[in-house]
């Protein structure tokens, strides 16, 4: 097909709306100049940026040729990908960071998963272009295997030697040279760049016309598509998440920053748009970040969706309270469409909920992230911050959906589950310097239990005399081990009354008090229990004397039939990509686990659901190894399954342990 003149381009400089404020989450792996690269967005313009931290979040708005945006900055941990719904909640469009190395394309695997999952238009920007390692239509076709929206290559490098120097614009077929620290320059296309120039624009309109009838029919018909039409329907495309656009660059140089960001401009739709991807109808704003300050309490990060929302006003079901912008700008008296800024002193607002006027509804689950699995006990290190930590943990968790606080059945302390170790940092920093509650996070024990495995009978005698009434209670028990979950049975076969019928509901009830703690220190289960004969007196017996010798019965039979140590096992799912899964044999053998086998998942392309189960002690082993195996990509999901038999040295151990 033969290239016609370069079109005049003034149709990428038109803003994508009106003056509303527009917003980018910039995700990706570590190490990938995502800082770099908001920084250098936000310094187009002279300007300078307002920006503040927000826990984990970056924040930056700035101004680009008239138009108000906002950054919000994802750091590049691998528990932080799971996370990634809470800024995407309040985005019009991601970025995604990548390194130009194709052998690490996995990394960005969990970042275009959760992208995916959020329906959020997507650009990908290939940084750090002056140390590439590998050609970027080998980037392009590795960042495919994880994503089932096309990725379009925007720009071709210009090479000399190894080193690359500028980029061709493959729409506008115009070449620019790289220029330290200024922005790209307009050259001449060099002859060296026209063949590949020609082979890549050719790929891309093919591409683009797979999802337009009409560029489709210019094609076959050889004729060149107007340059401002095909600016229109990347805008479309890209706006409908057919494909995602991908970019040049080295931001750290500020090369290829200007030309994403006026791709940005003209291609990412405002807030509407979002508005009608959360399904409420009635959305006036988002609250996607919250932390508790000292001397100010809850303060809530919105987005506001529809018309202003005033100080005063009704939001989430109740007034709004204070409202600053960001960088610390006090005193606002509303925000307008689009904007961002913080809620105070409104409690009914939420992190991970839309907002109507009358109400706080639950955010979409992709906002929620993946379920935090790392658990750790909370016990305040002075008991007198008991009930402060209960109601600390609480505001915590309003802040934060992508954590959990539950109750711990054996101890009664709070359960703190987090997405990882950098996670759980942050949230004890929370309590520490902003509740002023210092904090021991413990590991939670697996829950541990005991049975028996052989029958055995037994006889008890409880007598005892201490002037006046005395106590009196004879029982014959015959004790079996029950089938696995079953729990504990009572029956009764007593012939002639030798136990009256009064007193054996008592002996059923002391079996059961035995069941608390075994021979090996653990709550007994699976236990079956028949009072077979017995002895009463008129009047020496009572309830009391039949439910203590129905106890010691038990625990006499426990310890001589043959008590033995149950393990929980929980049935495990892990999410892995593909290339990864072999891997995860071995880590589940290592773990002394049970592979089940694993499938492809049919909703995220380049990733298996790997089926196994692991004892539930190993947990905290699982989490580091599927760290180590999988680069960080990889996470996992956990259920009970069931008990088992553990025996031999680590049966003893654990027995020890406890009782020590």
């Amino acid at each position: 097909m033969a290239r016609g003149a370069c079109a005049a381009i003034a149709s990428n400089d038109v803003p994508n709306g009106g003056s509303d404020m527009r917003c980018i989450t910039v995700l990706g792996p570590s190490q990938s100049g995502k800082s770099e690269l908001v920084r250098a967005l936000a310094a187009l313009e002279p300007e300078p940026a307002r920006s503040e931290a927000a826990g984990h979040m970056g924040l930056s708005c700035f101004d680009f040729m008239g138009d108000a945006w906002c950054a919000i900055e994802m750091p590049g941990g691998p528990e932080y990908a799971r996370m990634a719904g809470s800024p995407l909640l309040a985005a019009d469009a991601a970025v995604i960071c990548v390194a130009p190395d194709p052998h690490e394309a996995v990394l960005a695997a969990p970042w275009l998963r959760a992208v995916e999952a959020a329906g959020t238009p997507c650009f990908i920007f290939i940084n750090q272009m002056d140390a590439a390692k590998g050609r970027v239509r080998d980037i392009t076709a590795a960042l495919q295997d994880y994503t089932s929206h096309t990725i379009v290559l925007r720009q071709i490098p210009i090479r000399e030697g190894d080193r690359v120097v500028g980029a061709v614009d493959l729409i506008s077929e115009r070449a620019w040279r790289y220029r330290e620290g200024q922005s790209s320059v307009l050259v001449e296309m060099p002859k060296s760049a026209t063949d590949r120039e020609h082979e890549a624009r050719v790929e891309l309109l093919e591409h683009m016309s797979d999802y337009d009838d009409a560029l489709l029919e210019e094609l076959i018909e050889d004729r060149e598509p107007p340059t401002g039409a095909l600016f229109a329907i990347a805008r479309r495309e890209t706006q409908d998440r057919a494909v995602i656009p991908a970019f040049l660059g080295a931001a750290s140089h500020k090369n290829g920053v200007m030309r994403l960001m006026k791709a940005l401009r003209h291609e990412v739709p405002d807030e509407s748009a979002l508005r009608a991807r959360l399904g409420h109808k009635d959305a006036i704003a988002v609250g996607f970040h919250a932390q508790n300050r000292k001397h100010l309490g809850k303060c809530t990060y919105i987005r506001v969706l529809a018309e202003a929302v005033a100080q005063g006003g009704q939001l989430g079901g109740d007034s709004l309270g204070g409202l600053a912008g960001i960088g610390g700008k006090a005193g606002l008296t509303q925000l307008g469409t689009g904007e961002i800024g913080l809620a105070v002193k409104s409690d009914q607002l939420n992190a991970g909920r839309v907002f109507s006027a009358a109400a706080a509804m639950p955010a979409p689950a992709w906002c929620t992230g993946c379920p935090p699995t790392l658990a750790r006990i909370v016990v305040p290190e002075h008991e007198r911050d008991e009930v402060r930590l209960s109601a600390a943990l609480t505001r915590l968790a309003e802040a934060d959906p992508m954590l959990a606080i539950v109750p711990d059945s054996e101890t009664g302390h709070a359960v703190l589950r987090v997405q990882g170790q950098m996670h759980l940092r942050e949230a004890l920093a929370i309590l520490k310097d902003d509740f002023g509650i210092a904090v021991r996070a413990e590991p939670v024990a697996p829950r541990y239990l005991e049975t028996i495995s052989s029958e055995v009978e037994e006889h008890y005698r409880h007598r005892k005399q201490s002037g006046g009434a005395g106590q009196f209670a004879d029982v014959s028990i015959i004790v079996r081990p029950a089938p696995r979950g079953e729990g504990f049975s009572f029956a009764e076969t007593v012939k002639g009354g030798a136990v009256p019928k009064n007193y054996i509901p008592s002996v059923e009830e002391g079996a059961r008090e035995a069941l608390d703690k075994g021979p090996l220190g653990f709550r007994a289960t699976d236990v079956s229990v028949t009072l077979t004969d017995g002895k009463h007196h008129a009047v020496d017996s009572s309830d009391f004397a039949f439910r203590t010798a129905g106890r010691m019965a038990l625990r006499e039979a426990m310890n001589h039939a043959g008590p033995v140590l149950l393990q929980p096992i929980e049935r495990v799912a892990i999410h892995v990509p593909s290339i990864h899964s072999g891997a995860m044999v071995s880590v589940v053998s290592s773990l002394k686990g049970q592979v089940l086998g694993f499938d492809r998942d049919p909703a995220h392309r380049g990733w298996d659901i790997f089926r196994a189960l692991l004892p539930a002690a190993s947990a905290e082993e699982l989490n580091l190894a599927l760290g180590s195996a999988t680069q960080g990509t990889a996470w996992h999901e956990a259920e009970f399954d069931h008990y088992e038999e553990l025996y031999g040295r680590e049966a003893e151990r654990i027995s020890k342990e406890h009782a020590e």
